[in-house]
């Protein structure tokens, strides 16, 4: 098996996030029961706060090792993401340490956790890279979406980098799908069409989490 990062390190990262997120605020969780109990999957996220990242770590039901920007990693953050098998990743270059260790993630049935838009925004999936279909086609897995609403809302008084503590976060696990069509083509033009597909999913999901939690004014 391709050399991937320790799923016993995403594990404890996983009850690490338990612990906090749970502590720090009230994260309400809807569909969880939809995640694939086994095999490989992909959860494409939304991203317009940091904390969305540990959030979803700390209410899934299965340990996730997220592609996250290499900035990230600084001082003792970086053994300790490292430790807890984040994957850091260059977005100047075409990072292929970041690339193998990913779709070794996959290869051993693990969840790659990615944040299509590339970086923080307004978290509504209205612009994605095509590294998320490349992990989805290249490796077939399921991809999940991952709505996370509310961790934008309000600032907290004590810690302004953070959301209001005790606030509500909604966290919507969707229906997996399949991102490639069929054909098993892994060209520049099947990996576009295959992210217009996922663009369309992923925005339905969006709206019908907003919907399913009163949130759409979130808009």
């Amino acid at each position: 098996m391709t050399q991937a990062p320790s799923e016993r390190g995403a594990e404890v990262g996983r009850r690490i996030g338990v612990l906090l997120m749970h502590g720090l605020f009230k994260p309400r969780v809807l569909g969880a029961w939809k995640v694939p109990a086994t095999g490989p999957a992909i959860f494409a996220v939304n991203h317009s706060h940091n904390i969305d990242g540990p959030m979803v770590m700390g209410v899934a039901p299965r340990p996730t090792h997220f592609l996250i920007k290499k900035e990230a990693f600084v001082g003792p953050l970086n053994p300790f993401l490292t430790g807890i098998g984040q994957l850091k990743v260059d977005r100047t270059s075409a990072d292929r340490t970041a690339v193998t260790q990913a779709l070794g993630v996959l290869e051993n049935g693990g969840v790659l956790g990615i944040f299509p838009e590339g970086t923080r925004g307004d978290g509504d999936f209205a612009s994605l890279r095509a590294g998320l279909a490349y992990f989805a086609v290249r490796s077939g897995a399921p991809i999940v979406p991952v709505a996370v609403l509310g961790s934008a809302e309000r600032r907290g008084r004590l810690i302004k980098a953070l959301p209001r503590l005790r606030s509500r976060i909604d966290v919507v696990f969707g229906d997996p799908f399949e991102a490639g069509d069929g054909s098993g083509r892994r060209t520049r033009k099947a990996l576009d069409e295959a992210t217009v597909r996922i663009q369309e999913r992923l925005g339905e999901h969006l709206e019908n989490a907003r919907r399913l939690t009163g949130r759409e004014s979130d808009t």
